[in-house]
């Protein structure tokens, strides 16, 4: 059993409070946050979150590191980091406003985030805003956790892997709550790439990948990450060899075999290779989980390899049409 490892037997006897923050993470992820603020982080290197939306999983980590036997409230700090707004590229809710909707003309929920977490506001620290502004480039102190739940675009996740990734070192423990969503495959071929410096916790916690690292990570595995200079073909080797380790989750809902075939299709995608996207992709239309919770993934691939099939068979067309005029040219 991994160090982690040992936290997935407690799982069905956590009993959080009924008053949890409304948030879009699964009861099972937030057990398991719990768990490690209790059980295991000591609050010595920083605790990061970055995405916590509404409260609910910084509540709940929160509140294990409340009732941890080692972590000193004194000095140790919970660092929650996001926009604490609504609106266009924030990826938030309305429903984290306590009321349900946002007021008229105020679009920010940071109050209320505040006003739920306030038992833990003594050892937290509150990070409004754009993470590219919010976090200091020049803070290159140890990370014990990171939480990552905001990595939606690759311009984000440059982010956080120059400036948090960074600062891993052995020990820390990492949670990728977004790991099964295909359409942010640089979580999976990033997380290719850390393989030889890191121990899987276990089976996905419904869409968190847990991993603690092992080993130091060289500095040019490290930019590789940041600066997403792997090739094509290396991406797609990187995301068959998280495939080799994880298969479905906990709770045997998520099939991440076949979620990690579908990242490879977007990997694709981003790179204008949509007849390939689709090809990947269609094969996966007869998964069950996929065909229900990604149905609009399979549109996109589908809608991008179609409006490219006109433009690639005028394209054929005209290189037809210019062999013949050359041959008979040549006579």
């Amino acid at each position: 059993m991994t160090n982690l490892g040992r936290l997935y037997p407690l799982l069905n006897d956590v009993r959080l409070p009924d008053n949890l923050p409304y948030t879009q993470v699964s009861k099972w992820e937030l057990r398991f946050l719990y768990l490690l603020g209790r059980e295991h982080l000591t609050g010595k290197d920083r605790v990061v979150e970055l995405g916590s939306g509404g409260g609910g999983s910084t509540y709940a980590l929160a509140h294990g590191l409340s009732e941890s036997a080692v972590f000193d409230e004194n000095t140790g700090r919970l660092h929650a980091y996001d926009f604490f707004r609504v609106g266009k590229g924030t990826y938030a809710t309305e429903k984290f406003f306590t009321s349900g909707a946002a007021p008229e003309g105020d679009n920010s929920f940071l109050d209320d985030f505040r006003g739920r977490l306030e038992p833990f506001l003594p050892f937290m620290e509150i990070h409004a805003g754009d993470l590219w502004h919010t976090s200091d480039p020049e803070d290159h102190s140890p990370i014990e956790f990171l939480h990552i739940d905001i990595a939606k675009t690759a311009e984000v996740f440059r982010c956080v892997a120059e400036r948090f990734l960074t600062r891993l070192r052995p020990g820390s423990v990492v949670l990728h709550q977004d790991f099964a969503g295909p359409r942010l495959p640089w979580l999976h071929y990033s997380t290719g790439a850390l393989l030889p410096y890191i121990e899987i916790a276990g089976p996905p916690i419904r869409s968190t990948l847990a991993f603690e690292v092992t080993r130091p990570i060289p500095e040019h595995v490290l930019t590789a990450i940041t600066e997403d200079s792997f090739t094509f073909d290396e991406k797609l080797a990187l995301i068959s060899a998280v495939q080799d380790r994880v298969d479905r989750d906990r709770t045997g809902g998520i099939p991440f075999k076949s979620v990690l075939e579908l990242a490879k299709a977007y990997v694709a995608h981003y790179d204008g290779r949509h007849k390939q996207a689709w090809s990947t992709a269609q094969p996966l239309t007869s998964d069950e989980y996929l065909s229900r919770h990604r149905a609009d993934h399979f549109e996109q691939l589908r809608r991008a390899y179609e409006s490219k099939r006109p433009a690639a068979r005028w394209s054929a067309a005209v290189t037809r049409l210019k062999r013949v005029i050359r041959r008979r040219l040549a006579r």
